[in-house]
Order: structure tokens, then C-alpha cells, then sequence
């Protein structure tokens, strides 16, 4: 129970003391919170009021403006006659630091006058402890006593009664920001325009998130999937929120890896396939075109052929095509899922549906950015291993998988922080996204909005807009999110050259309320735009690299040089695996997605995690490689200087495969092997290897199955080969034993001649 008291001062004493302790509490235990998750404050009132309706955003030339809410008993008390009463700030804020200041305010510091009259404007009879009510109001401009352009503290104050009975004290309040931009007609030009130039506002709106493998290629953590991917997880939300917006455009910064793994996930989340994906009676693409004067003979033509609407020029329609994007390749084919069991139905369908909603929001005027693949830790892959990042962007190439809407290259870390190296090695066309808390504020808390290092284009986000508004309360909240983008967006017309305001969304942020933030953002005096639309036409700033504010933090935490000597492991591996089966052109694209994946900057928490991943991936990769093997008799004897060797090699993959065989000797041996050897799937194929040496003796030879470029798979077969030639000594003898043989019979031969020739003279 929060101790009430007759004196106000004492009862703010009190609730304050609650506070400091809740906060030194949670200093004090150590506790671990996801990235972008928010812990819900203590509360340090017996009521707690939300603002969760706030309509318009600003405060009108006339007109009214609606509130509404809830308010929760949190004591252990009933309370009764709690009247609500709206609160205006009496000087406004004209500079963004002031912004930061007032978020930081203590939650029960006095920030504006309550608006009494005609009140109270709302009354909730009684609340019993942990019971909510809902509130709403409407309060008249008239009745708010501002009148200078900048932001104003709004809120809501609620009083009760409780046993102790009432008193002037507010026991539940909620405080937001309000700015005033457009004024009455005595701001206006004598044509009565409006004097404040539209502010260029562009909303950046990230899809990323943790993306772990099993060793087979499967999705890990399924169970976190299928919450986050539904209508009330984070990455739901935020895409129903992009579909809500009605036309405005705005900006997604998306890793293609997310939709690649909602696409797996509403196949029945398979691992990877080895399955053919070429097609074995397709032309060879790389295969010579025949000269047309030669295969068409004499009588062909020799001018080329005109275009398909009659003029001199070929007809580019039938020509070659560009490549497709790989990621279109990594996403497998949808599957019927009533063949899938309950829950993996249930996954596959909400992520089926994601990606349907996907679809659907990004259409229209909308900028896509695409991370490169798996939302690669650049900073630590510039540091470690420059070509990782060139891998990783080709990979994303330039359609969203399963979506199918065109993207741009984009870069940019959860925090907003990249260093030097990373934005050097970034490619020339990407948009680059960086907080202005590297770049550094001045003393009013503005930056530029496009910043040059080292003669590379940086798009500067406001870190400021990103944090959301003040409490008690959810500071978070979609009315709090957009509030905040509205004040930084106000004070900017205050700016004789208003700068472009550029706002990416923290890390694991989702709207509450997802219809509540983009619509209240489309005013007269904010100009919604794509990031591409909001900074064309601005002069960057030149930034020194040695300026940039790079947080140790940041770098401590960064791939080391053992994570990167992971992740090449399983390229590598994967890599071999795609040489060697004969009809599949894409699993080497699909394991490096893996591996980005395990090495990105949301897997920074989890580094060890990650690791294992990419271990467990590499290791079952070399055991698919392993079920290819050879065989060899026991033991070889030569009778000469060269001979055959059989040997077969067995391939137990459901797959085609093409290898070749590797042999070494312990002593000088030639051994002849074909260049390729094509084993079908299941099956086996005996090859003769011509065996050469000069040396007699054993010879210890090993069979190792390699990839057709002598990458050894883990095959092997070990044999000794006994050389048994005859020596040149054992010739010489047996030849002279022939002459001496053959003389001998020749001799014989003409004796018997001549005693034939003497026989018939004398009869």
C-alpha cells in the first residue's frame, strides 16, 4: 500500500522515497532483459492512468482535443470518486536537449496546472484493488493557456478517494508531450497561408531478429517463433502497423534471412535439402552457341535479326534474362499443411499469414532496405574478415524472398552504431543508417541529418524521437512513440532550414496499439517521406572518421576471431557439399545463409549459442559428406612395372553425386585417376586406377573421395600393393635360353634338310 497523508508535501515525500527505492532495487539485481525488451516501472502511485487515445497529436488552432485511457487500482485499498482532470505545461520547449531533459524528469515533479474548469471531466466511481476502468474526455483549446510555438508537457492527473478520505494531491497521473506548430490567424500570412514549411519526416520501420539453426538446417527456438510472427508478437505488430498506414509511405529496413525463415517455418520448417534444382535436360547455359552462318548453312542470313516490332533493333523480350536474386532460391517451396502435425500446422499457418501481411504493407510508395543476409555484424566483419560482408550482401540480393517486393541496399545495427571500417566496406549504393549519437550533438541536441566519412553518404536518425516519451507509465507506448516523433518534428520548424527528421525504431519495439502511431503523424506540417525522399537534396556534412563517438561497448562486443573462423568453416562446408551433388545448384547459397545468420548483431548476446550453431552445422554437413565412401580389395599384387588397381565408390546419399578419388602412397608410386566420377543415388560405380612404380616392395596406399577441386570428404579406403617385378638379370638369362633354344632348333632344321637332300640323291 502507498502510505497516504493529510500534508501533500509528506505524501510526495513518501512516494518519492518508494521510487528511489525501487530503482536502487533494480540497480542491485543483476537481471539480463532482451534486446529492446522494457521492464514495467514500479508503481509509485495507488492509481495507475494511461493515456492510450490522443487526438489530434498536437494542439489545435480550435477545436477540442480527446483523451482516453485506463486507470488501475494498484493498492491494496478500494478507491472511490476518482475525477480525472487534463494538465498543461505553461512555457514550452523550443529545443531538443529540453526533450531529453523532460523524459528523464522524476514522474512525480511538477511539470503544468491541472485544467479545472468546468471539471472534474471524467469520473470513475470505484475501483477495487487491481480492477481497471476505462476514461475518456475531451477538453476544449480554448481552455489551454498556451499560446508561444514548441512542445508542452500534457497529461492526465487522477484523484480519489480512499480511506483516508481526499485531498489535492494527484494519486495517479500520465504525462506526454504536445506540441503547438500551427497558430491562430495572427501567425498566418496576410493570404492566409500557414508561416511553417513542412518538415520532411522519415519513419524507419527495422524487421530483424535472432535467426538460430539446428545442425540439419531446421529453424531452432520455434516456440518464440510463433509468438512473435502472430498478431500480438513483435514482428506482427509491427507489420499490421505498416498496413495501417493508409498510403503513408515510410521506410522498411528488413534482413531477407527473417522472410526466408518465415518461409521455412510455413513449409513445416524442413531442414536443408539436398533435392535437385537443376534440371538434367535443360540446356547448359554455359554451353557455346552455335555459329548461325555455320549450323544454318550457306543460305542463312547474316544481318541480325530485327526486333519483334519490325525495327533494326533486337528483340531484348527474348534474350537473356538477368540472374534472379539468390535469396529467391533459399526459401523452400510451400507445402501443403494439413499434411503437417497440430503444431507445426499452426506455426507454418501464422507464418504463411505473416508473410501474406508483409506482402500487403510493403506495397505503394514504401522504401525497402534490405540488410545484408542474416543482419551481418559488419563492424566485427570489416575488423575480422572484409569478404564476409560481400557474400552476405550478395546473398540479400535485390527482391524480399517470398514477398517479392524490390529492395535497396541498406546498413545499419540495431543501436544505430557502425564504425569507420564497417561504413568503408559497405557497398556505394547503400543507404547508411547511423544514430546521432556517434555522429555528436550540440549543445541544443540537433545533429545533421546527413553526415559524409570519408566521401561515403550517412543518413544521421534522430536517437532522440527513438526513446519514447516520459512516465510514470509506459515510456514505450504507441501514443508515447508517436508523440515524441512529433515534438522532435516541431521543434525543426522552429529551424530558419529545418533539417530532415529521420527515426528509426529501437530494437524490439512493437506499438501497442498499431493504429495509433502513423496516422496522428500525417499533419499539415509534417511531410512523410522515405528516407530516399527526405534527405534528397540535403548538403552532407563532412565528419572526420576519428570523430565518430564509437562506444568500447560496442566494440567489445563485435564478432571475435574465433566466430568468424566458425562461420568459415561452414561455408567452406557448404561450399563442397554444393560441388559435389551433381544436380544441386543452391545448397551452398542456403548454409552460408545459416552461418550469416549465427554470426549477426542480433546474435551478439548470444555468442555461444551462436557458436554451437554454426559447430553443429559444420559437423552435420561432414557427416552427409562422409556417406560417400570407397572400397578396394584387401591387397594389389603387380606382376610388372604397372597394373590396375578396381577400386568402387559408394554413394549412400538419396542424391546424385560427383567426385573423384585422390591416391597416396608412402613409397614412389604413379597413380592414374579419372578427373570425375558420377555415383547416382544409392548406388555404386567400380573404376579401374592405373598403378605405375620402378620400386619393389609393399607400397601403402590410401583412396581418399575428394570434390571434383580435391577437397577430401572423409571417404577413404587404405591397401597395400605389392610391387613383384622380374629382375633385368632373370631376362637376360631367359632371353639368351631363347636364342640358344631357337639356334638349336634351326640347326636341327637344316640337319634334316640336307640328310633329306642325301636320301633322294642316292635312290
Amino acid at each position: 500500500m502507498v502510505p497516504r497523508s493529510s500534508s501533500p508535501a509528506l505524501r510526495a515525500s513518501a512516494t518519492l522515497l518508494a521510487l528511489t527505492l525501487a530503482v536502487l532495487s533494480g540497480l542491485l539485481v543483476p537481471t539480463a532483459p532482451s534486446v529492446g525488451a522494457t521492464v514495467p516501472p514500479e508503481p509509485v502511485e495507488p492509481l495507475e492512468v494511461t493515456i492510450e487515445t490522443l487526438t489530434p497529436g498536437e494542439i489545435p488552432t480550435s477545436g477540442t482535443i480527446e483523451v482516453g485511457g485506463t486507470v488501475t487500482n494498484v493498492d491494496d485499498e478500494t478507491w472511490t470518486t476518482i475525477n480525472l482532470y487534463p494538465l498543461v505545461g505553461g512555457e514550452p520547449m523550443t529545443a531538443p536537449a529540453q526533450l531529453r531533459e523532460a523524459r528523464r524528469t522524476d514522474p512525480l515533479s511538477y511539470v503544468g496546472d491541472r485544467v479545472t474548469s468546468p471539471g472534474p471531466y471524467a469520473v470513475i466511481d470505484r475501483l477495487e484493488p487491481g480492477q481497471s476502468a476505462t476514461y475518456s474526455f475531451t477538453v476544449a483549446r480554448s481552455r489551454l493557456d498556451v499560446g508561444a510555438r514548441g512542445v508542452y508537457w500534457f497529461g492526465v492527473h487522477a484523484l480519489g478517494q480512499d480511506t483516508a478520505g481526499r485531498d489535492s494531491v494527484a494519486d495517479g497521473r500520465a504525462r506526454t508531450f504536445l506540441p503547438l506548430v500551427e497558430q491562430s490567424s495572427a501567425g498566418r500570412r496576410p493570404d492566409g497561408a500557414d508561416v511553417t514549411s513542412p518538415v520532411p519526416v522519415a519513419l524507419v520501420v527495422p524487421l530483424r531478429r535472432r535467426i538460430l539453426h539446428e545442425g540439419d538446417g531446421s529453424l531452432s527456438e520455434t516456440d518464440v517463433w510463433s509468438e512473435e510472427l502472430g498478431s500480438t508478437g513483435t514482428l506482427g505488430r509491427l507489420v499490421s502497423m505498416g498496413g495501417l498506414a493508409d498510403g503513408a509511405p515510410i521506410t522498411w529496413l528488413v534482413d531477407p534471412a527473417l522472410t526466408v525463415a518465415a518461409a521455412q517455418l510455413a513449409a513445416g520448417n524442413p531442414g536443408r535439402s539436398l533435392a535437385p534444382t537443376i534440371d538434367p535436360d535443360a540446356p547448359d547455359p554455359d554451353a557455346e552457341t552455335p555459329d548461325p552462318q555455320t549450323s544454318a548453312g550457306a543460305d542463312a542470313p547474316t544481318d541480325p535479326a530485327p526486333g519483334a516490332d519490325g525495327s533494326d533493333a533486337p528483340d531484348e523480350s527474348v534474350g537473356p534474362t538477368a540472374a534472379p536474386s539468390p535469396t529467391g532460391s533459399l526459401a523452400p517451396d510451400p507445402v501443403d499443411t494439413d499434411d503437417l502435425d497440430p503444431a507445426a500446422r499452426s506455426l507454418a499457418r501464422a507464418a504463411q499469414g505473416w508473410l501474406d501481411s508483409l506482402a500487403e504493407a510493403v506495397r505503394g510508395s514504401h522504401q525497402v532496405l534490405a540488410l545484408p543476409f542474416g543482419d551481418l555484424d559488419v563492424a566485427g566483419a570489416a575488423q575480422q574478415e572484409p569478404r564476409l560482408y560481400a557474400q552476405a550482401r550478395r546473398l540479400s540480393g535485390g527482391t524480399l524472398p517470398r514477398v517479392g517486393s524490390d529492395t535497396d541496399p541498406g546498413l545499419s545495427s540495431p543501436l544505430g552504431y557502425l564504425d569507420a571500417q564497417a561504413i568503408g566496406i559497405a557497398d556505394p549504393a547503400e543507404t547508411i543508417l547511423m544514430t546521432d549519437l556517434e555522429v555528436g550533438l550540440d549543445d541544443d541536441g540537433r545533429a545533421p541529418t546527413v553526415v559524409s566519412v570519408d566521401g561515403r553518404e550517412v543518413v544521421v536518425s534522430s536517437s532522440g524521437a527513438a526513446q519514447g516519451g516520459p512516465g510514470p507509465g509506459r515510456r514505450l507506448s504507441a501514443v508515447s512513440m508517436r508523440q515524441r516523433i512529433l515534438s522532435e518534428a516541431a521543434l525543426r520548424t522552429l529551424d530558419p532550414d529545418p533539417q530532415p527528421l529521420v527515426v528509426v525504431l529501437p530494437p524490439g519495439w512493437a506499438p501497442d496499439d498499431p493504429g495509433a502511431v502513423i496516422d496522428e503523424l500525417d499533419t499539415s506540417w509534417v511531410d512523410l517521406d522515405t528516407v530516399e525522399d527526405a534527405v534528397s537534396g540535403v548538403e552532407p556534412t563532412v565528419v572526420d572518421p576519428a570523430d565518430l563517438r564509437y562506444p568500447a561497448s560496442q566494440q567489445g562486443s563485435e564478432l571475435d576471431a574465433d566466430a568468424v573462423a566458425a562461420v568459415d568453416d561452414l561455408l567452406a562446408a557448404g561450399e563442397v557439399l554444393q560441388d559435389v551433388l551433381t544436380l544441386n545448384d543452391r545448397v551452398g547459397d542456403v548454409v552460408a545463409g545459416e552461418a550469416f545468420a549465427a554470426a549477426s548483431y542480433t546474435t551478439r548476446p548470444v555468442r555461444r549459442r551462436a557458436r554451437e550453431s554454426l559447430t553443429s552445422g559444420t559437423r552435420s554437413v561432414g557427416d552427409l559428406l562422409a556417406r560417400i565412401g570407397v572400397t578396394t580389395p584387401t591387397g594389389v599384387t603387380l606382376s610388372s612395372a604397372s597394373g590396375r588397381l578396381p577400386a568402387t565408390v559408394v554413394n549412400d546419399l538419396e542424391e546424385p553425386v560427383t567426385v573423384r578419388l585422390d591416391a597416396r602412397s608412402d613409397l614412389p608410386m604413379t597413380l592414374g585417376v579419372p578427373d570425375s566420377i558420377q555415383v547416382p543415388a544409392g548406388g555404386r560405380v567400380g573404376v579401374l586406377l592405373e598403378a605405375t612404380t620402378q620400386r619393389q616392395g609393399i607400397h601403402n596406399v590410401s583412396l581418399l573421395v575428394t570434390s571434383v577441386d580435391g577437397v577430401p570428404l572423409g571417404g577413404r579406403a587404405d591397401l597395400p600393393i605389392r610391387s613383384a617385378q622380374v629382375s633385368r638379370v632373370i631376362w637376360l638369362i631367359m632371353g639368351s635360353g631363347a636364342v640358344l633354344l631357337f639356334g638349336m632348333i634351326g640347326l636341327r632344321l637344316v640337319r634334316r634338310v640336307r640328310e633329306a637332300r642325301r636320301a633322294g640323291a642316292l635312290s
